[in-house]
């Protein structure tokens, strides 16, 4: 029997990564359902539908799942970035040979990360590992409400519903507050 209980998500990178080369399903489950609303997020605000968001996640997670195979695979990054990363190339690539967008995506290389990129994505990884501390140190409801909005895509009218409202312009308010705050938080950990 495996070391990890299916009665919980995996906890970390490290277990997840563990996990995919023994084979557990529930390391599959922990990435969905740890990193595919960002990544959702991402590509529906970049033309494209949950369905294409599905394929594209799964076509991330497959890549991921065969370097692991390999064995020679190491994390040089957190696996949120990584994901992200692969998702945001193969999406960049699908656009392309759909029309939309005008970058040339053409040279990359097929490995994750180049020299001059690593860099980039350590502090895009710091900004993260701030905004989380931001929205940790935030609370409730404030907490709840951006990402219901942000992540999760709800309308304010469905959160105006969920934390009780009178109106959609109560909960706009909210919100407004509830970002001002995060960000007053966040360039205060700098």
């Amino acid at each position: 029997m495996s070391k990890f209980s299916k009665s919980v998500l995996l906890e970390n990178d490290e277990q997840i990564i563990e996990g995919l080369k023994e084979g557990n399903s529930l390391a599959i489950d922990s990435i969905y359902k740890r990193y595919y609303p960002s990544i959702s997020h991402m590509i529906l605000q970049n033309n494209g539908s949950e369905d294409e968001a599905k394929d594209i996640f799964q076509e991330a997670v497959i890549v991921l799942y065969d370097r692991v195979a390999k064995g020679d695979f190491e994390l040089s990054s957190k696996l949120k970035t990584y994901l992200y990363s692969i998702c945001r190339r193969l999406w960049l690539k699908q656009l392309n040979r759909a029309g939309f967008g005008n970058s040339d995506i053409s040279g990359y290389e097929d490995s994750l990360f180049e020299e001059e990129d690593l860099q980039q994505h350590q502090e895009l990884e710091k900004k993260f590992d701030q905004m989380e501390l931001a929205l940790e140190k935030m609370g409730e409801p404030c907490k709840t409400i951006l990402h219901d909005f942000y992540i999760l895509n709800h309308s304010m009218q469905d959160i105006c519903e969920k934390f009780g409202y009178t109106n959609t312009d109560n909960a706009k308010t909210q919100k407004y507050k509830c970002l001002q705050r995060l960000k007053k938080i966040f360039f205060s950990t700098d």
